[in-house]
């Protein structure tokens, strides 16, 4: 079976994922984004589970209105002890090493994964397993915040596939990973 793992996200002009207290509003700069088709659940289409991590897991747990995902939530925390009671049919808790969590993923038959945070985007970088990155800049400029890219031990070439233009403010770039 091909294992892919693929990241889709937004960040800010200035590379952050999330302002310091993890604030998401810069990402309404531009409201009416929300009610275009900006590729999400296309990508969706095409993986088979997402992986996520106890902060982006808190960030998701807080927004309003019904569960939007569609496909298997892993989320990976090795300090939390059990899903809260209204997540447990929705999102399964994973702990342990990133090798171990991959196997016992891939053992569920899940190998096509959505990457998702901070942390756990730069644990698979830093390991070289991102294949794919769709990044949505919005040019806001945060000054601080949570850094989409952490250290790297070796550089990662990333070849721009696509980028596509959206309001005219807005640009999102598909990379794959040169191998």
């Amino acid at each position: 079976m091909e294992k892919k793992n693929s990241v889709f996200i937004a960040n800010s002009l200035d590379g952050f994922i999330a302002g310091k207290n993890d604030e998401l509003d810069w990402l309404s700069t531009f409201p009416e984004i929300d009610h275009i088709d900006t590729g999400f659940h296309d990508f969706t289409s095409g993986v088979d589970a997402i992986l996520m991590g106890r902060n982006t897991f808190k960030i998701v747990e807080g927004f309003d209105g019904e569960w939007f995902y569609k496909k298997q939530v892993f989320v990976w925390s090795n300090s939390m002890e059990e899903m809260p009671e209204k997540f447990k049919d929705k999102a399964f808790l994973i702990s342990g090493t990133l090798d171990e969590v991959l196997n016992e993923i891939h053992g569920k038959g899940f190998y096509k994964l959505y990457i998702d945070g901070g942390k756990v985007i730069q644990t698979f970088l830093k390991e070289d397993l991102i294949d794919e990155m769709i990044i949505t800049t919005i040019p806001v400029l945060l000054g601080s915040g949570i850094p989409m890219f952490g250290d790297l031990p070796k550089q990662l070439v990333f070849e721009c596939i696509k980028s596509t233009r959206f309001l005219d403010k807005v640009v999102q770039n598909h990379f794959v990973r040169s191998r």
